[in-house]
C-alpha cells in the first residue's frame, strides 16, 4: 500500500508539505517558550529595525537558537541517511557509529589542553575527532572474516562509544573540566551565538548540497557494491567523499550542540516510507524532516516544564530509544 502511494503522490507534492510543515513548526519554536512572545513579535522582530527587550530576545536568543537546530537536525538527519546508505545497515546513526562520542572525546582532549583555543579550533578538533572514532568502529567491524556485517557494526560502534565516552569524562574529571564539558555534550542549543553560526553553517551547507550531488551514486551503492561496479561507479571514490561528508556533518553538529544520538536513525527511516528507497529523493526530504524534528524536540524541551528547560538530548532520547529497539526487533525493515 505504501509502495503504491509513493507512485500515486509526485515526489514535488511530498516536498511542498514538507516544506509547509517545517515553515508551520519554525514559527510554533519561534513563539512558544518561557518568555512570552507572539506571532506580531516574531514578525517585527524579522521584519523590522524597532527595538525593546522581547524583539532583543527574539533576535539574540530565540533565532540563531532555531537556526541552529535546523541545521544540526538536518546535518544529522542527512549523516544518518549516507551512513545507511553506504553500509546498506537500517541501524546505522552518527551517534550509534562512534562518530559523535569521537568528535566529544575531541572536544574534551582541547578544552583541557587548549583551554585557549578559539571556536574554529574546537570545530576542527570535533572533525578530526569523528574521523577517529568512525575509523576506529569500522576497522573493528573488519577485523574478522565477513567484514561490516549490521549486527558488528552496531556492536563495535557501541564497544566504541562507551569507550570513547568514559574517556572523555575521565580527561573531563582529571583536569577539573567537567562543567565545560557537559555544557557541550550535555546536546543542548542554549547559548547558540551568531558567530558560532557563521562558522559552522557553511560547512553543513556543503555537506548536504555535495552529498545531494552525488545521490544518485548513493543509491546504487546502496542497492549492490557489484552492481555499482557494473555501472562504471568508482565505489571507492564516492565512498570517500561520502566518509568525509559524514565526518563534517557529524563533527559540526557535536561543535554546535554536543552528543545528540537517534535523529540519525530515526528520520531516514521515516523518510524511506514516505518517498521510496532512492536517495536523490531521501536526501533533501531528510534534511527537511531533520531540521523539523530539532525544532519540534527544542520546543518540546523548552515548554514541558517551563520555565526551565528540559535538555532537547533526553527529548530526543526518550523518542529514538524506542524506535531503534523496534527497528532492531523487526530487522530494519519496519517503516522502510
Amino acid at each position: 500500500m505504501i509502495k503504491k502511494n509513493q507512485r500515486l503522490i509526485p515526489f514535488t507534492y511530498k516536498l511542498i508539505i514538507g516544506l509547509l510543515i517545517f515553515v508551520i513548526m519554525f514559527g510554533i519554536a519561534m513563539v512558544l517558550g518561557a518568555a512570552n512572545t507572539s506571532i506580531k513579535d516574531v514578525w517585527l522582530a524579522m521584519t523590522s529595525n524597532a527595538k525593546n527587550e522581547t524583539l532583543s530576545i527574539i533576535r539574540e536568543i530565540r533565532l540563531p537558537r532555531e537556526i541552529a537546530g535546523i541545521f544540526v537536525g538536518a546535518a544529522l538527519a542527512v549523516s544518518g541517511s549516507i551512513m545507511q546508505g553506504m553500509t546498506r545497515n537500517p541501524l546505522a546513526d552518527p551517534g550509534l557509529l562512534g562518530l559523535t562520542a569521537g568528535a566529544n572525546t575531541a572536544l574534551a582532549i582541547t578544552i583541557a589542553l587548549i583551554p585557549s583555543t578559539n571556536y574554529i579550533g574546537i570545530m576542527i578538533a570535533c572533525f578530526i575527532g569523528a574521523a577517529f572514532g568512525a575509523i576506529l568502529v569500522f576497522g573493528m567491524g573488519a577485523m574478522r572474516k565477513g567484514g561490516f556485517s549490521p549486527l558488528r557494526i552496531v556492536l563495535a560502534g557501541a564497544a566504541v562509544s562507551a569507550f570513547l565516552t568514559a574517556v572523555a569524562e575521565g580527561i573531563a574529571i582529571f583536569f577539573k573540566i567537567s562543567k565545560d564539558v557537559s555544557m557541550w555534550t550535555a546536546g543542548g542549543l542554549i547559548g547558540t551565538s551568531w558567530s558560532q553560526l557563521q562558522i559552522i553553517i557553511p560547512f553543513i551547507t556543503i555537506g548536504i548540497l555535495v552529498a545531494i550531488l552525488l545521490s544518485r551514486q548513493l543509491t546504487i551503492l546502496s542497492l549492490n557494491e557489484e552492481v555499482a561496479v557494473g555501472l562504471g561507479q568508482k565505489i571507492t571514490r564516492v565512498k570517500g567523499i561520502l566518509f568525509v561528508i559524514n565526518i563534517l556533518l557529524a563533527g559540526a553538529s557535536v561543535a554546535l550542540v554536543g552528543n545528540m544520538a537517534f535523529i540519525g536513525l530515526m528520520i531516514p527511516h521515516i523518510v524511506r516510507a514516505i518517498v521510496g528507497t532512492d536517495y536523490r529523493f531521501i536526501l533533501p526530504m531528510s534534511a527537511i524532516f531533520g531540521a523539523t524534528f530539532m525544532l519540534f524536540a527544542d520546543t518540546l524541551g523548552r515548554i514541558v516544564h517551563a520555565p526551565y528547560e528540559t535538555p532537547v538530548a533526553a527529548i530526543v532520547a526518550m523518542m529514538g530509544l524506542p524506535f531503534f529497539l523496534i527497528i532492531v526487533h523487526k530487522g530494519g525493515k519496519t517503516f522502510s
